[in-house]
């Protein structure tokens, strides 16, 4: 069990700096939608996607994240691609 306990923390942390390690991107928020837990974004290069700079929208991984911005709000964030939907991780005002 002790052998366990040990991976399952490796994995976690590991998780974690891998999601610290995303480039941030810059954005204008286009709209918010609080209830669908969805934000839509004007941002520059995720290098991280291989995404060239576009408008479009993104699901976000905690709905909290959108009590910080408003449409219009310059903002740097991060996202990944899970469970095959781009995802914001990570969204912080300018």
């Amino acid at each position: 069990m002790k052998h366990f306990t040990t991976l399952i923390a490796t994995l976690l942390t590991s998780a974690v700096f891998a999601q610290a390690a995303l480039p941030a991107t810059e954005a204008e928020v286009r709209k918010v939608d609080k209830d669908a837990g969805k934000i839509t974004l004007k941002h520059g290069e995720i290098k991280n996607l291989d995404m060239p700079p576009m408008s479009m929208v993104f699901q976000v991984k905690d709905k909290a994240l959108l009590d910080k911005v408003k449409a219009g709000d310059k903002v740097s964030f991060t996202a990944d691609k899970i469970d095959g939907k781009y995802t914001v991780l990570t969204l912080e005002p300018k």
